[in-house]
């Protein structure tokens, strides 16, 4: 195993055991950094000089895009960081390169009005169509999932991480804990959000009140964020739409429409 290769590893292994890393973020950096030492050696070049770093940000920016050359050079950062604090480079050579630059500007995607009625349109056809009561279950709690996010603009992270004690249909009031683990009272304005979050609560009752949680999935668990991707990807393909539609973007659309 070569130099590089070798400090490589053992950066992901700090990252894992000291520094307890999501897995995804310690693979993310496993692929970039591979990317990166493969760049190297085939360059010839010394890692510990600026030469072959400042050579393969070149290449980035001419190959990727430029979100993607943005955390490519912060995985290349975290590890030098981590080479000088472990004393494996006497100096940093990141230092003596200009690796600042601006993202070009790009507006927020929203969901366009006519795909939205389609979208909206299958939502509660799904309903409709229902011949048992576990579709009809999973159908309302749909509605009432998206309701809710294109009605508040809540990130699909606050809309699973819901408590029941958080939600008062009677004051049409929802307390979120956001980013920060900062609290805000969101009031819900729209009776059709009410009412699509009063008939999922008397369908799922009894699981409601064997959890803390207020949004749940078939097996009494808390929904997860991806359970919402795929429900809202199913619904798109039923409803023939070819936009790729993500749970964010029902927060854009909902400050847009909004505005």
């Amino acid at each position: 195993m070569n130099a590089l290769k070798k400090l490589i590893e053992e950066y992901l292994q700090y990252c894992q055991v000291r520094r307890e890393l999501d897995p995804k973020t310690i693979r993310a950096y496993r692929t970039d950094l591979r990317e990166f030492r493969l760049h190297v050696e085939g360059q010839n070049g010394d890692f510990r000089s600026k030469e072959p770093i400042g050579n393969y940000v070149d290449v980035l920016h001419c190959e990727r895009a430029p979100r993607t050359v943005k955390r490519k050079i912060a995985s290349i950062r975290a590890f030098y960081h981590y080479l000088m604090y472990m004393e494996e480079i006497e100096e940093n050579p990141l230092h003596r390169l200009d690796l600042n630059f601006k993202l070009p500007q790009r507006l927020p995607r929203y969901i366009p009005n006519h795909i939205m009625n389609t979208f909206y349109q299958e939502l509660y056809a799904q309903r409709e169509r229902a011949d048992t009561p576990y579709q009809m279950k999973c159908a309302v709690r749909d509605i009432a999932v998206i309701e809710l996010l294109f009605a508040t603009g809540l990130r699909i992270s606050e809309l699973c991480g819901l408590k029941r004690e958080a939600i008062n249909l009677y004051d049409g009031e929802i307390r979120i804990h956001g980013k920060g683990d900062k609290e805000r009272i969101l009031q819900l304005t729209e009776k059709i959000t009410i009412d699509a979050l009063t008939e999922y609560e008397s369908h799922f009752a009894a699981e409601i009140r064997k959890s803390e949680y207020f949004f749940l999935n078939k097996y009494g668990h808390p929904l997860s964020d991806q359970s919402v991707r795929d429900m809202i990807n199913r619904l798109t393909c039923a409803a023939s739409i070819t936009m790729h539609i993500t749970p964010h973007m029902f927060r854009h659309s909902f400050a847009t429409y909004l505005v």
